[in-house]
Formats: structure tokens, sequence, C-alpha cells
């Protein structure tokens, strides 16, 4: 990290001074779901991985930036790599301080156009182009048309400026993921929704298809122990009936035993050798 980014006469704010909301709602729910999904995708894919962190609707601040003139940026999502998942006792974060993340700015950011046009194709572009973010993703179902641009755009940071990148899903070997578009359903509702996907453009399962997953999963295991109980059940009941049969014959030997004897006492009473039958 550059020397000056320690100076403590610098008296920068940390992320606990510095605002965590702007409190203004986002205007259609995809703004908040699909990034929200992209990071159950994550959780899932990435789970044991303790090196990256994705934030939905968080600002990223860079406070020397900012007193160069670099305006904060609050992404619908963002994605860093190279960073810790968990921060401030698994409190989370408050916000996302380049100077309280070693100055690791976000690989990729997402932007879904709303009915209010945003600036993403222009402002927001150029401010996350100054940042330095590897990837920005924009997406825009429904207004593109309006805004003379296509629905699923994917810019690259080249030479420290952004090139609209081609194909679907867009690779991006920095991240080891690609992103595009699929069809799907998640919460009963069947549409078009953002997904990652794997080297050879396979995308990766939606949340429902996971949670799915895990549910036949977990039926597949809940109906093995039943099985695996049956067949301990039925091998109790047969050591039982064998324990049992075993207690019949020692009790007929012990009766025979004895009807033996007393068989061989009345000959002796009789004078009768048994020896000489």
């Amino acid at each position: 990290m550059p020397p000056h980014l320690l100076d403590p006469d610098l008296h920068l704010p940390s992320s606990a001074d510095l605002p965590c909301s702007d409190d203004t709602p986002v205007d259609n729910e995809n703004q908040n779901t699909l990034p929200n999904w992209l990071l159950a995708v994550l959780e899932d894919i990435w789970g044991d991985r303790q090196d990256w962190f994705f934030g939905v609707d968080m600002a990223v601040y860079n406070r020397e930036g900012q007193a160069e003139g670099t305006p904060t940026v609050v992404p619908d999502g963002f994605l860093s790599l190279g960073v810790e998942r968990h921060k401030r006792a698994d409190l989370g974060r408050l916000s996302y301080v380049l100077q309280e993340e070693n100055g690791i700015v976000p690989i990729l950011a997402l932007e879904m156009v709303s009915k209010t046009s945003g600036q993403e194709y222009d402002q927001k572009l150029h401010n996350y182009e100054r940042l330095g973010v590897k990837y920005y993703v924009i997406y825009n179902r429904e207004y593109s048309r309006r805004d003379e641009h296509q629905p699923f755009e994917v810019y690259k940071l080249v030479n420290r400026r952004y090139r609209l990148q081609r194909g679907e899903p867009c690779w991006m070997p920095e991240v080891g993921l690609g992103i595009g578009r699929v069809q799907g359903t998640m919460g009963g509702i069947t549409q078009e929704w953002l997904a990652w996907h794997n080297l050879e453009g396979t995308p990766y399962p939606l949340p429902t298809q996971v949670i799915n997953r895990e549910r036949r999963r977990a039926e597949q295991l809940e109906q093995a122990l039943q099985q695996q109980q049956q067949r301990v059940e039925q091998e109790q009941k047969r050591a039982e009936q064998e324990r049992k049969r075993a207690e019949q014959e020692r009790k007929r030997a012990e009766q025979a035993e004895q009807e033996k004897s007393q068989l061989l006492e009345k000959l002796r009473q009789l004078g009768i050798d048994s020896n000489q039958l």
C-alpha cells in the first residue's frame, strides 16, 4: 500500500464514520433481487473460500480519490477478490472502503438500468473507469431500446479505458467465472435472470435449483437412512428370532437330559443296568 494511504495526518474517516446508506430506495424489485441471487450462487460455488466479498447496494469509497474529485459509487452489486469474506467479527461491512481493504478495488461492478435513467452509460461508466473496476456490467432488460444499447453489456478495462466485450456469457479469466443471462424459475417466477457460468459456458444452478438439489439430496439421504434403519431393525428381529430359537433348543436339550436322568433312575430302581441294554 502506498505510504500516503497510511499517513495519520490526513485524518481520513473510517467506514464507521462514513455514510452506509443514502436512504434512497431502489425503484424496482430486480435491482435488489438479482444481485442477491448472484450472491447466493457464489455462496454455493465458493462456499469454502474466504478471499472474496460480494456487496449489494453498498457504497464503495476511495477516500483519497474523493479528495481528487472521484465520486463515491454505489453499485447494485460488486465483487472483490483477495479480501476478507467476513469483517467486524462477522457483523459485516458498513461500507467498502478501499483503504481498509488493502487498496483492493472491486473487480466487477453491476448496474441495473431502471425506468429513471441513472447515467449508467456515461457518468457511472466514467466513475467506474476512474476507480479502476476491471469489469463493468450493465443489465438493461426493459429499457435498452430507449437507451439505444443492448439489454446486457459487459465492459472490460483495457489501458484505463472501457472496451465493450463481445459474446455471451462473457468469460472473465481474472475472476474465474463468466456472467450472462438465463431463463429460469425462482420464487415461483419464471423470467430472465443473471447467472454465473463456468469456462465451458454452462450456467451454475440458480438458487432455487440449488435449493431443490439440496432438498432432493436431503430426501435421498433420509430415504437411505430409513432403509438402513429398516435393515437394522430386520437384523435385530432376525437376531431376536435366533436367540429365541437357541433358547428353545436349550430348553429342549435340558428337558431331554432331565427325562433321560429320570429314566435311568427308574431303571436303577428296577435293578436294570442301563449299560446292558
